[in-house]
């Protein structure tokens, strides 16, 4: 490239700075910083644990914004200097220098545009998301296993923490249901895109004669609320509790007595459960917690009149509902029905290469409002 051709691509990406001052809002950021830090020396600030533990949550959100802007300024003035000295000195070895910075430069850009598409109140937040085996018996429990794994993968690729609250093996393989607690900064955002019916095509390995098997599992996400149960009122006589032995995936983390606790909001039908906690009552608070998360949003649907603003349609895990199709078997092929996002990789994304499918979710959703 000529050094005319890297001014103007350090132009372009000057623009995109400028943009995303705006829509992180950077003067907002300086703010926030300066409150944060304040707060953050307050002597008596630890005195309440809870509240301690979320400004320095906010602050190093903020600090991390912050940072990574100031990062972006750095590279292009590094920039700049460098075609300077390109030009003064005729010296195209610096050229490989300016190639990588521009490079870094649009990596991160792009990843700070994506940050724009999170537009919704609890996007920024934590997902609890739950894995349901559909249609195709003992190979969609074998499915939703798969799935299971699959979203462990993406959540270690992104660096996320996972909780598996409950987990209900199948009757000969694989799950009929799985809950967890995923947790990272837009967690929530990135795993709304994955809400819905999710088909399998394979050569079923459960199958004598070895035929090609149709499979589906469904998949729910519902934002966690922090203090949820302060926020919504549930009333003693409309719960039915269930106490049973914990079992399932968890390990050494799941206590064999009979401390697993199910919950049944009747009003509602909503059911949750949990089974990872040391004791009854841990389990039966986080039952709570992710009750009460549900009610809220439950709530918020019916204000708004419109079931999809947040959790989506609620369909049966079976034909003609599916959001994606991952093929194995005649050929490979995994394809996205509402973006026709397609990857000839199934086994990459089946390990957990799921962002590009989140990705492009959040564009079409951007442009369906």
């Amino acid at each position: 490239m000529s050094l005319r051709d890297h001014i103007d691509a350090l132009a372009a990406e000057r623009v995109r700075l400028a943009e995303a001052e705006s829509y992180l809002g950077l003067e907002r950021l300086r703010e926030e910083h300066t409150r944060l830090e304040v707060e953050l020396g307050r002597p008596d600030l630890w005195d309440d644990a809870e509240l301690g533990r979320k400004v320095g949550a906010e602050y190093a959100k903020v600090k991390d914004d912050l940072d990574t802007l100031t990062a972006l300024q750095r590279q292009v003035d590094d920039v700049d200097t460098l075609l300077e000295m390109g030009a003064e000195e005729e010296d195209e070895s610096l050229e490989a220098e300016i190639v990588a910075t521009l490079a870094a430069m649009r990596a991160t850009l792009d990843n700070l545009e994506l940050r724009s598409l999170f537009t919704g109140d609890y996007d920024e937040g934590d997902a609890i998301f739950e894995i349901h085996s559909g249609a195709g018996g003992v190979d969609a429990q074998d499915w939703a296993e798969m799935m299971l794994r699959m979203y462990t993968r993406w959540a270690e690729r992104r660096g996320f923490e996972l909780e598996v609250e409950d987990v209900l093996a199948g009757n000969e393989a694989g799950i009929n249901t799985a809950v967890l607690i995923i947790k990272g900064r837009y967690a929530y955002g990135l795993l709304s895109a994955e809400r819905g019916t999710h088909r399998l095509i394979r050569i079923s390995p459960f199958d004598s004669q070895a035929r090609r098997q149709t499979s589906f599992a469904g998949v729910s996400v519902t934002p966690v609320i922090e203090d949820a149960t302060s926020k919504v009122n549930i009333e003693d006589k409309d719960l039915r509790v269930d106490v049973y032995r914990s079992s399932g995936a968890g390990g050494q983390h799941i206590n064999t007595t009979d401390s697993a606790v199910r919950i049944t909001h009747m009003p509602s039908g909503i059911v949750v459960s949990c089974q990872v906690g040391r004791s009854q009552i841990q389990n039966r608070a986080q039952a709570m917690e992710m009750l009460a998360a549900k009610l809220i949003e439950r709530q918020r649907e019916e204000r708004e009149a419109k079931l999809a603003n947040i959790t989506g349609p609620q369909t049966e895990a079976a034909w003609g509902n599916q959001i994606r199709n991952y093929v194995l078997a005649p050929y490979q092929l995994v394809k996205d029905l509402r973006t026709d996002l397609e990857s000839g990789s199934p086994q990459a994304v089946l390990d957990g290469e799921l962002d590009p499918f989140m990705e492009a979710w959040l564009r079409w959703r951007r442009t369906e409002v």
